[in-house]
């Protein structure tokens, strides 16, 4: 049994380096909801803290439910609960006060709307995701549901509180769905290329993935491929929404083509290397799409307005 400190285990248990992922993109999404009326580092903060905590909490209950599976994987044995370093009543109680600070935080210092996006993902990954895993492959989609709505938190709580009811109306503007299709696409090769990379790992653990048995690559690389190809289509939107400048879209088409090449690339030779590289292109791609949109964003006055 490896000897750790209790630091290193709340990171490990709370996936900490994962939820690095929902920091930026709830940042991201802040940024482009406060595009207007000016930026706020204090209202900034209170998002990313209130998300943070959720995402964390999602990370602990999710190792909760699956302390068997991770006793077989040799990537996953020595975490906390299954090598028996932690109590599962610690990890739960720990789990319990994050999510709860996460969402009521979000709820008094943010909006209702930014705590109830913060519920649902907690919500989707735990009761729809985690259990999936079990049973069908499609519980990769599912968990990039889960995935994608982070940076909707963020873009629902530049709009600053408003006592007079839920807005539905925020869910539904073209930005809204440029931001959860983006990253809900951009997940799936992604995840499509760790699924192939580490098959005999998720077998072993009792998940069940689309790679299983996919020894040649030929449907996960064809599902990389289809999944990179809409995203290429989604780099329309923006500019179509009038919410950002013509110019998004050659230099999306640019990043996206780039990702699109190394898909091809895996679809040609499906192989560690190619998979690999087409993981790592993932995570170059997500902050320069990002940061190409804050850029192209058309400002139109104060985020609340309707």
């Amino acid at each position: 049994m490896t000897k750790t400190s209790f630091r290193d285990d709340f990171m490990a248990l709370t996936k900490a380096r994962l939820s690095a992922l929902v920091v930026v993109t709830t940042f991201f999404g802040y940024w482009a909801g406060s595009l207007g009326s000016g930026f706020s580092w204090i209202t900034a903060l209170h998002v990313l803290f209130g998300a943070t905590l959720a995402a964390l909490a999602s990370g602990v209950f999710n190792q909760l439910m699956e302390v068997d599976a991770d006793a077989l994987m040799d990537r996953t044995a020595d975490r906390p609960l299954p090598s028996r370093r932690m109590k599962p009543e610690v990890a739960f109680a720990i789990g319990t006060v994050l999510a709860s600070l996460g969402v009521i935080h979000l709820g008094r210092m943010v909006n209702f709307e930014a705590a109830a996006v913060a519920a649902l993902t907690l919500a989707v990954y735990l009761f729809l995701y985690t259990p999936l895993k079990r049973r069908s492959g499609w519980n990769t989609v599912v968990g990039a549901v889960a995935g994608a709505l982070p940076p909707l938190i963020g873009w629902v709580g530049a709009f600053g509180l408003d006592t007079e009811g839920f807005r539905w109306e925020l869910f539904q503007r073209g930005e809204a769905f440029f931001l959860f299709a983006l990253l809900f696409l951009w997940q799936l090769p992604h995840f499509f290329a760790i699924h192939w990379l580490h098959r005999e790992q998720y077998r072993k653990g009792g998940f069940v993935m689309w790679a299983h048995g996919d020894e040649n690559g030929r449907l996960t690389s064809v599902l990389a491929l289809g999944t990179t190809a809409a995203l290429m289509a989604l780099m329309f939107q923006p500019w179509l929404g009038g919410f950002a400048h013509p110019w998004f879209v050659p230099l999306g088409l640019l990043l996206t083509g780039w990702l699109l090449w190394l898909a091809l690339r895996f679809r040609s030779k499906a192989e560690p290397t190619t998979a690999r590289k087409l993981f790592f292109g993932t995570l170059i791609y997500l902050p320069l799409i990002l940061l190409a949109l804050v850029a192209a964003w058309i400002r139109k006055g104060a985020p609340g307005a309707s």
